[in-house]
């Protein structure tokens, strides 16, 4: 294929389509032509030829008129309105207790959610299966058919490379090497994104949660194997290999013991993935409990110093902490302390606002981001 410039009609068409689609789908209400042609800056007849093609693409279409506008004024200019319908997007987390999926439109509104759960034991292939079974309640109950879908996201625990391949997890049986991006897509007929879950919980953050407004922050997905996803200027920071903010692996350097062995309060370590017996230290801990208290203050202690660790590496703005300890009490106020004696310039803490959610929510911005993408950039079209 040619260079493409300035000069070529085929990118020219396409650059000015992408402009008023953007300008049609960020209006507050149904723009005119002449809105239109105002916000994009082009000729009105351009800006009617593109929106003739919007429409015929099922992106656009005319907006309802009205009553009390046509006794008013006759025949009111003709408004259009962006098509959110003509598609749907689909984010899924994937976890050691539960599957979740949640669906919306092309404008990320959701339209519904279903989670279900899952053993830890499960294996892979019962773990995928269970993943298809909670899409296929979401769209029967939404009534919305498989083939509208646009993107699909996906949220998983591990070292996720940029093919959905799983190149290390230790938090799902028969995870590591499991091709997830692969198995997913023969579901689907449109692009699955597949995303570590601490990352895809941060996106959802910046989006929706305690970090919007905020580029620069770190998402701390706490538990006995944390872990956490980095903004830096608002992007994402995945790493070389996708290996960005896997903190929990901090304990090999024999600095400290592994946070199991922290939390344990009989000499025996917890299991991994016993978010109850983590549960149940803290309340403990609460209650007064005086080897639960020391449990709990060795865990912070921990989360602490690998918290710091990348404080000290990014200087984020923000450090949101979600996960199971979003519902535990006293985990903010000694993370702020220790944060002031660690780091230079300490962050502001702030606990998750999307919760349980966060992961399911940033697999569906990824599913967004990818639409986006598609229908706003432009290849190609690179200002000289």
């Amino acid at each position: 294929m040619g260079r493409l410039t300035g000069r070529d009609p085929s990118l020219l068409r396409r650059i000015n389509s992408a402009v008023v689609l953007r300008a049609l789908r960020a209006a507050d209400g149904p723009p005119t032509l002449s809105d239109l042609a105002q916000v994009a800056e082009l000729s009105r007849p351009t800006v009617e030829g593109v929106v003739e093609q919007l429409v015929e693409a099922g992106l656009a279409a005319e907006a309802a008129v009205a009553s009390g506008d046509v006794r008013r004024q006759g025949r009111p200019a003709r408004r259009y309105r962006f098509r959110a319908e003509a598609g749907h997007l689909l984010g899924i987390e994937i976890g050691p207790h539960r599957v979740a999926a949640v669906l919306s439109d092309l404008c990320g509104r959701r339209l519904g959610t279903v989670g279900r759960a899952v053993s830890e034991q499960a294996t892979a292939d019962e773990r995928l299966e269970r993943a298809r079974a909670v899409v296929a309640e979401l769209l029967r109950t939404c009534e919305v058919p498989r083939s509208t879908l646009r993107a699909v996201g996906v949220g998983s625990p591990g070292i996720v490379e940029a093919d959905g391949t799983v190149r290390l997890c230790t938090a799902l049986p028969g995870w590591t090497g499991l091709p997830l991006g692969e198995r997913l897509r023969r579901s689907f007929r449109c692009p699955v994104l597949v995303e570590n879950d601490a990352n895809a919980a941060a996106l959802a953050e910046h989006w929706k949660g305690a970090a919007v407004g905020v580029d620069d922050a770190v998402f701390v997905l706490a538990g006995l194997s944390p872990g956490a996803g980095s903004l830096i200027g608002g992007r994402l920071h995945r790493g070389f290999g996708g290996a960005a903010g896997e903190i929990g692996a901090l304990h090999l350097l024999g600095r400290e013991a592994t946070p199991e062995h922290l939390l344990s309060t009989t000499g025996e370590p917890l299991h991994p993935l016993d978010e109850a017996a983590v549960a149940r230290v803290f309340a403990l801990a609460r209650e007064g409990d005086e080897r639960a208290r020391q449990a709990v203050e060795r865990f912070i202690r921990r989360l602490v110093h690998d918290v710091a660790a990348l404080v000290l590496a990014l200087d984020p703005e923000l450090v949101v902490v979600g996960g199971w300890a979003t519902g535990l009490d006293g985990v903010l106020d000694p993370l702020r302390r220790e944060l002031e004696r660690y780091c230079l310039r300490p962050p502001r803490v702030a606990l998750s606002l999307l919760g349980g959610e966060a992961i399911a929510t940033g697999a569906l911005r990824l599913a967004l981001d990818h639409v986006e993408e598609e229908l706003f950039t432009v290849e190609g079209a690179v200002a000289r």
